[in-house]
């Protein structure tokens, strides 16, 4: 709401501008007016006065009264802003006679504002919406104390919690304590398997070196083996040349057997068809059946003789070759055996071997297993450690963020306590001024959420008997008239840097 000026006259021909927002007391023994103009230039005449649709009065009452819409007869009028609630001050607790001037009850021309209803319509839901958020305000102070509650229930609970967990703190370091015994008896276990890995190691070399001597001997042995074998070749290639010479001198030796005999044949057969008598004068006798004889005898001892000698060469040859070959088959039968021991005693060592290199890696994964569970427990230990701590300090920024929410709230809980006992010392102030001094004070505003401190307060007629700051940076002034003439009207006014109207009950 915006704040309106207007200009005021009096029956003096005297004409002041107010703002939009005011309000007169006349003293005690007079009568005033308080009429809504929204023109410029309205003037009120002596022993006439008029009430718009928002003023208030207290023509002597023990308490405020509303008039809406009356006239009232006094010694002099005056006319003032739109959009104003007059407050009037108390009078003492009698009931003052009214006097009527019957020739003031002529009806007047008077310009009444149609938006007065309007006006008081948005002054009314002003009203609601401001004690709406007052009550809004309150909800949420308890709300905040409610959560402010929790809050240090909460901080109580963790307090409590993190106390429980330092006990666990001794039962973290003996598993921590026994994790590292297993791990040193880990590591002893380790040491001596290394000990005895070495240990196979070097008698694995001692083997290894062996089986390549015995590979060296095979080698050696199958050389000689081959050598051996072309020796039983040639032996067996000159022993079959000389099966083919027996055969030949046999075949030789019959062949000229046949032919002795048929030549002995065909000589007894000349013989025997020739009867010859020859008679030699020789002192010689030939016999040829001797020569022929003899002839045979010496080729059967030549051929007797050759048979002997060459089966004789010939199983002497066989009997070598036969112990050659049983001498090599043996000396290959015990190479063979070595060999074969040979290869169980490194099917042996390696079956040792990996059986030592598994029980390493099972020694190694266990070691690992417990460094990582170890770790592992360490690890889930700082990170429970480390979700607690930030929810500490989660639950303590939200209770701060909620204590100053809180203390927010209480200083607008405050500031509202403050305008409301601000506005009551002022309405008592001006209530005991009135009933001390018979004045009338006025007030007016043109926005109500006034939040000031320090108020002053006076009873000087014609002075400034209230003052203070107000809550958007405004002043709040009151002021008394001093006299009541017609032609020196006083009124007490503030004005704000907003237009919203404060009624007081």
């Amino acid at each position: 709401m915006s704040c309106r000026s207007y200009r005021i006259s009096s029956g003096c021909g005297v004409t002041r501008n107010f703002s939009s927002c005011s309000a007169v007391a006349p003293r005690t023994g007079n009568r005033c007016c308080i009429t809504a103009a929204p023109y410029r230039g309205v003037s009120c005449y002596r022993g006439l006065t008029g009430f718009s649709s928002r003023s208030l009065c207290n023509p002597g009452s023990c308490g405020p009264r509303m008039a809406v819409g009356g006239f009232r007869t006094g010694s002099y009028g005056r006319s003032f802003g739109y959009r104003s609630g007059g407050v009037c001050g108390p009078s003492p607790p009698c009931i003052t006679s009214v006097s009527v001037n019957e020739s003031l009850l002529t009806p007047l021309n008077l310009d009444i504002d149609p938006n007065a209803q309007c006006v008081k319509h948005e002054e009314k839901e002003q009203i609601k919406c401001l004690n709406s958020r007052f009550a809004a305000f309150i909800d949420k102070v308890r709300f905040l104390e409610q959560q402010n509650k929790l809050l240090e229930t909460k901080w109580q609970f963790y307090q409590n919690r993190e106390c429980c967990q330092s006990n666990l703190e001794p039962l973290f370091e003996g598993y921590i304590q026994t994790l590292r015994r297993e791990a040193e008896c880990v590591e002893a276990d380790g040491g001596r398997l290394a000990a005895e890995l070495n240990h196979v190691q070097e008698v694995l070399e001692g083997f290894k070196k062996k089986y390549e001597e015995e590979v060296a001997l095979r080698a050696t042995a199958e050389n000689e083996f081959v050598v051996l074998k072309k020796d039983v070749d040639c032996a067996y290639l000159r022993k079959s040349d000389l099966e083919a010479n027996v055969e030949a001198l046999i075949e030789e030796s019959s062949f000229l057997k046949r032919l002795y005999e048929e030549e002995i044949r065909v000589l007894q057969a000349h013989i025997s068809d020739t009867s010859v008598i020859v008679k030699m004068d020789n002192s010689r006798d030939l016999n040829m059946d001797c020569v022929v004889a003899e002839i045979k005898a010496q080729y059967d001892d030549v051929a007797s003789r050759t048979r002997a000698e060459a089966e004789s060469w010939y199983r002497t040859k066989c009997e070598e070759m036969k112990a050659t070959v049983i001498r090599h088959g043996e000396t290959l039968r015990r190479t063979r055996e070595e060999i074969n021991e040979l290869n169980r005693i490194i099917q042996r060592l390696t079956a040792e071997i990996e059986n030592a290199k598994c029980q390493r890696a099972k020694l190694e994964a266990a070691v690992a297993e417990a460094e990582q569970q170890g770790e592992a427990a360490l690890n889930d230990a700082r990170c429970k450690l480390a979700e607690l701590e930030g929810a500490l300090q989660k639950a303590k920024q939200d209770m701060a963020c909620l204590l100053k929410e809180y203390q927010e709230v209480m200083n607008s809980k405050l500031g509202l306590d403050i305008e409301i006992a601000t506005y009551r010392r002022l309405l008592e102030g001006s209530e005991g001024h009135c009933e001390g001094a018979r004045g009338w004070s006025s007030v007016s505003s043109s926005r109500g959420g006034v939040t000031s401190g320090g108020l002053t307060f006076g009873s000087t007629p014609g002075r400034q008997i209230a003052s203070g700051p107000t809550a958007t940076g405004g002043s709040i002034t009151v002021m008394a008239p001093e006299s009541c003439g017609p032609c020196q009207p006083r009124a007490s006014s503030f004005s704000c840097g907003s237009s919203r109207s404060v009624r007081f009950a």
